[in-house]
């Protein structure tokens, strides 16, 4: 191949969803490091599609984001774009605190601050990126969730409306359109569809795999499943006559673990760790006695749980999932990587209105093993089971010698029974009111979201509440 055929030509390699799956980092950097020495830097652009930060990591939750940053620069990608993880788990300060130190442009294109009305000061709506002869045009999207995003201040706009502007200006002024999509599949395919231009769409969010790129019309997609399994690549060739340009190959890169892995990402992933664990080794309280878990039954570590959700929301009842505890919390010192270690998922209280009915359903499922065994993934959870429901507020008596769906017998809250059209305040977890694990908890008409607070962060609150973990101990399910 000659020189012009090489300055015509452009490798693409794209990552998406690694969820801060560090152990697949240093792999994916040989990679990037092995196509740079070989095809020349100025014949590749790296991208990664967001949701590369998840503060169930130690390495994430005890930096600050500040370890994915570190990686990012060393691994050298050219831009990013900021995924749900980054965007809702943190608050807009930790953000800006995180972002100051990145080295490549975040494109997004349709995030602004509701106070100024423009984006994020270290946020950019687009960017053209010169690689070699190549005019490349960066524009990107991420996930509206617009209730939660305007609870820390931003607007989040529809994405094809807010990108169809910037497709319209970069068009004609580049030689490859590249869109960075944390929106899931559905979305790039109506992207591809509704704004034809576009020359390739790099997905995320959805964690969908294209072992092959995807053409929808004219526009090509790609994705890279989740956690860092899979580096996409494509290879594109200009056009001698100023068409368009041609896809050549395109596919994907599966990490293994017997891959070679890139030495000094694999030092600073080890220190980032050290200095991570050394910050969450912060005492959060001091427990006399161990506070153990269920999945199946009422126990003392879930009821703390409800107990912390009722207290912060202020609630008239509560109601959690036990399977937002991996483990027994044990006596003795309390750690704020302790509390991480059990209660990882970035899961947010809220405040939702329920018919006495639709908490009752709940209930009934919550004696029945295909719910508590059931396997949930996804929505901010983080454990391995959905688990029992574990309430604080009301008493609930049940006979397991009924048929399923009519064991609960009568709900108590205070000296009244619940009345099945009746509607009550409740303490409940956000994930809930997706339809996640128990359905009839999201029939809801009114949901107050609360953020930035995870809910280990309101067991932190709990343990340091005197008497909370005594309180625990008393029973609200009681079998007749």
């Amino acid at each position: 191949m000659d020189i012009n055929e090489v300055e015509d030509t452009l490798t693409l390699l794209h990552t998406n969803d690694i969820h801060s799956h560090f152990e697949n980092m240093g792999a994916i950097a040989a990679i990037i490091a092995e196509r740079k020495q070989r095809l020349g830097a100025e014949q590749l652009l790296v991208l990664d599609i967001g949701d590369h930060m998840d503060r169930m990591s130690i390495e994430t939750e005890g930096s600050a984001g500040g370890a994915n940053i570190d990686i990012i620069n060393m691994t050298g990608y050219d831009a990013i774009t900021i995924g749900n993880n980054e965007g809702l788990t943190y608050t807009p300060e930790l953000l800006h605190q995180a972002y100051a130190g990145i080295s490549c442009p975040i494109i997004c294109s349709n995030v602004e601050e509701m106070e100024t009305g423009v984006p994020p000061v270290w946020m950019e709506t687009h960017r053209i990126i010169q690689k070699g002869t190549w005019k490349i045009g960066l524009i990107g999207a991420t996930a509206q969730y617009s209730d939660y995003y305007e609870l820390l201040g931003w607007n989040v706009s529809d994405p094809i409306a807010s990108l169809a502007p910037w497709v319209a200006k970069l068009r004609s002024e580049v030689d490859l359109l590249v869109v960075l999509s944390h929106l899931g599949l559905p979305t790039d395919q109506k992207l591809a569809e509704q704004l034809p231009d576009i020359d390739v769409i790099l997905g995320g969010h959805s964690h969908h795999v294209l072992d092959r790129p995807l053409w929808i019309g004219s526009t090509v997609l790609g994705a890279a499943g989740k956690f860092g399994q899979y580096i996409g690549e494509m290879v594109w060739k200009k056009d001698t006559q100023g068409a368009r340009a041609h896809l050549l190959d395109g596919g994907l890169i599966p990490i293994t673990e017997h891959m070679e892995r890139d030495a000094s990402i694999e030092n600073a992933i080890v220190i980032h760790r050290q200095r991570a664990e050394e910050r969450m080794n912060r005492t959060v309280a001091m427990l006399e006695a161990p506070l153990e878990i269920q999945y199946e039954q009422e126990s003392p570590f879930g009821n703390l749980l409800a107990q912390a959700v009722r207290q912060f929301t202020g609630a008239e009842l509560s109601i959690v999932n036990a399977g937002q505890l991996l483990a027994d919390l044990p006596a003795g010192e309390v750690t704020e990587g302790l509390l991480h270690r059990l209660c990882p998922s970035p899961v947010n209280p809220c405040i939702t209105l329920l018919k006495g009915k639709n908490i009752k359903l709940a209930l009934e499922q919550s004696l029945l093993p295909e719910f508590t065994h059931k396997t949930i993934m996804g929505f901010g959870f983080r454990g391995k089971v959905l688990g029992c429901l574990c309430v604080d507020g009301i008493d609930i008596s049940y006979d397991l010698s009924r048929p399923a769906y009519d064991r609960i017998t009568a709900i108590r809250l205070g000296d009244q029974e619940l009345k099945d059209e009746q509607e009550y305040s409740v303490g409940c977890l956000d994930m809930f009111t997706f339809g996640i694990g128990y359905m009839s908890l999201s029939e809801s008409h009114e949901v107050k979201y609360i953020l930035p607070e995870f809910i280990r962060d309101l067991l932190r609150m709990q343990l340091q509440t005197p008497g909370a973990a005594l309180a625990s101990a008393e029973k609200r399910w009681f079998m007749v």
